[in-house]
C-alpha cells in the first residue's frame, strides 16, 4: 500500500521539490503551505509521517509539533533552515523523530524518510501482536512488565534496561526471528549503522545472566546468517 506523508513546508520552490522527489519515490504527498492548512490536513486522515518546517506563517512548526503529539505517534521529520544545536535539541524534545537542516540533499532526505517510516512500520509490527500480558513467560523464564523484573529457575535476575527491553521484544515475538539491525533500531530507537558489537555484547551479558550455560543457549537462538529468536 502506498504510504501517505504530509508535507508541510511554506517555500514554494523547496516544497515543489521535495513533493516532486516523493512522488518519484511512490509516495502519495499532502501539501500544506502554512500551519493552519496542515492542522486540517492532519485531521482528515491517517499518514505515515509528516514533513514539517518550523518557521511557517498562521502557526509555527513548534505548536504544530506539539498540537501533533497530543493525539498521535506519527513520525514526524523537521526540516529546517535553523539547524543549531539548540534548535534541534528543542524539535526532538518536542517529539520529531529526526531533524534535517537545509540545505539538503534529496538523496539524504529520502533515506531519512524511509529509516522513519521503516522504523515506525517495525513498531506497528510489534505493538500489533502484544496487548501485553502483566507477565510473559517462556518454559522457566519469567518477565514482569509490571515491576521491572525477571527471574529464571525461580531466582530474581538483575537486568539492564537494554536488557529488559531486548529481552522483552524477543519475548513478545518468541516465533519470530529479529535481524541485529532490527534489534537495533527498537531498542535504541536510531538507524543501525554496522554496529554488530553493540548487539553482541547485550546479547552475551543477557546470556550469562539467564542461561545455565550461555555456550549452549536454551533461550535466546542464534539463526546463523540472519539474527536471534527465543527459543526453538
Amino acid at each position: 500500500m502506498q504510504k501517505r506523508i504530509l508535507l508541510v513546508e511554506d517555500d514554494h520552490d523547496i516544497h515543489q521539490l521535495i513533493e516532486s522527489q516523493l512522488q518519484q519515490d511512490h509516495y502519495h504527498v499532502d501539501s500544506a503551505h502554512d500551519g493552519e492548512e496542515a492542522v486540517a490536513l492532519f485531521h482528515s486522515g491517517k499518514f505515515d509521517l509528516i514533513l514539517l518546517d518550523l518557521m511557517l506563517p498562521k502557526i509555527n512548526g513548534m505548536d504544530l509539533l506539539r498540537h501533533f503529539r497530543e493525539s498521535s505517534k506519527v513520525p514526524v521529520l523537521i526540516i529546517s533552515a535553523k539547524g543549531s544545536d539548540l534548535d534541534k535539541a528543542m524539535g526532538l524534545g518536542f517529539g520529531a523523530d529526526d531533524y534535517i537542516s537545509k540545505p539538503f540533499s534529496m538523496i539524504e532526505l529520502t533515506a531519512r524518510v524511509q529509516a522513519a517510516i521503516r522504523r515506525a512500520t517495525l513498531y506497528a509490527e510489534t505493538d500489533s501482536k502484544s496487548a501485553e500480558p502483566p507477565v510473559i513467560s517462556f518454559k522457566d523464564l519469567i518477565l514482569d512488565l509490571h515491576s521491572f523484573s525477571v527471574k529464571v529457575r525461580g531466582h530474581h535476575v538483575p537486568l539492564t534496561s537494554k536488557e529488559f527491553h531486548i529481552l522483552k521484544l524477543l519475548m513478545t515475538n518468541h516465533s519470530r526471528v529479529f535481524t541485529k539491525e532490527q534489534i537495533y533500531q527498537f531498542i535504541w530507537e536510531d538507524d543501525y549503522y554496522g554496529n554488530e558489537n553493540v548487539i553482541n555484547v547485550h546479547i552475551r551479558r543477557l546470556r550469562e545472566k539467564i542461561e545455565e550455560d550461555p555456550s549452549t543457549p536454551q533461550y535466546i537462538r542464534t539463526i546463523w546468517g540472519i539474527g536471534y529468536k527465543m527459543g526453538d
